[in-house]
């Protein structure tokens, strides 16, 4: 069930640290994800077996992971997140794309300049994952359609790091007359209170509501970066980041927020699933829906912490029933 979020201006003074969440998490992250998408694509270009690819393409991921909660300016205005990782994906579009250019014997593989015009189901980390973790009956036109993905990746990442300095001026001067993007300071705070949000969000209702699914019909085989065995770890860098952006959103105390992270982050490193298989067993399946209820307490302690005092109240009839 989503968290609705409802915003409304209250006496409480604004709380986010808009300068610091910038150049401490956002552009750190982006530069970050920039140096390990340029492994990936120099390692791939130098030999694009599976076995060589997996450690750069595990750096790469975690990059991306760490930062893809910021989902506002040159993501949104470049539409790129899509491309960079297509999931959840309920019909399969990324198999179905990576099947058409096999069959197709497509050279678009070969030509960098419009790899991007292809199915942004194609482009990304998860289909580059089907390529290194499932077999290929054509390894030769796979190892050029992984070279053709981690360099898009590199790209992308580059076009999003090289936009992000203008945007930041943007956020920073929220409110300076001429600036249309964030009208107000508060325009600026709540970007960043939303992307902490909905990363909490994301975490609770996708990457472990869509493998839980319900007790009598476990989706094991939804769970996302199953194949790479990541599913657990993308949960845990997830939680690690959006903690890291809840100290510059938030303010200095936090005592609720951080010993809620801290618990949702000893659940998930206690999980010995990595692929969120546990979820069809009963006993396993406890521990994952502990995680879950978790995370909620999270997103209750976040609202109460960091939402009210910047002003946005949450709709807590979102909340009832979990």
């Amino acid at each position: 069930m989503r968290l609705a979020l409802i915003f409304t201006l209250i006496a409480a003074p604004a709380v986010a640290d808009v300068s610091s969440a910038i150049s401490d998490h956002i552009l750190p992250g982006h530069a970050r994800l920039v140096e390990a998408t340029e492994d990936l694509s120099t390692m791939a270009l130098a030999d694009c077996t599976a076995d060589a690819v997996r450690p750069a393409f595990a750096t790469a991921y975690d990059a991306w992971v760490s930062i893809a909660h910021i989902q506002f300016g040159p993501i949104e205005d470049q539409n790129t997140a899509l491309a960079m990782a297509f999931w959840p994906d309920p019909k399969d579009r990324t198999g179905k794309a990576l099947t058409r250019l096999f069959a197709a014997q497509d050279v678009i593989v070969d030509d960098a300049a419009h790899f991007n015009d292809v199915s942004v189901a194609a482009q990304g980390f998860t289909a580059l994952e089907r390529l290194l973790f499932e077999p290929q009956d054509d390894p030769a036109y796979a190892c050029r359609l992984t070279r053709a993905i981690a360099t898009g990746l590199a790209q992308k990442s580059e076009n999003l790091n090289q936009a992000w300095p203008a945007y930041a001026k943007l956020m920073v001067s929220a409110g300076a007359e001429g600036n249309t993007r964030f009208q107000s300071p508060q325009e600026a705070q709540r970007a960043l209170y939303t992307a902490l949000s909905t990363g909490l969000e994301f975490l609770h209702d996708q990457r472990l509501g869509r493998p839980l699914g319900t007790f009598d019909r476990p989706r094991p085989l939804r769970a996302e970066a199953r194949r790479s065995e990541r599913s657990v770890r993308h949960i845990i860098l997830s939680l690690t980041a959006l903690e890291d952006l809840a100290v510059h959103v938030g303010a200095a105390d936090l005592a609720q927020t951080r010993t809620a992270f801290a618990q949702a982050r000893s659940r998930a490193n206690a999980l010995d699933d990595p692929a969120l298989a546990g979820v069809a067993d009963p006993a396993s399946r406890f521990r994952i829906e502990a995680l879950q209820q978790s995370i909620r307490t999270l997103q209750v302690a976040v609202i109460e912490e960091i939402g009210t005092p910047l002003g946005i109240s949450a709709g807590f009839n979102a909340l009832d029933g979990d």
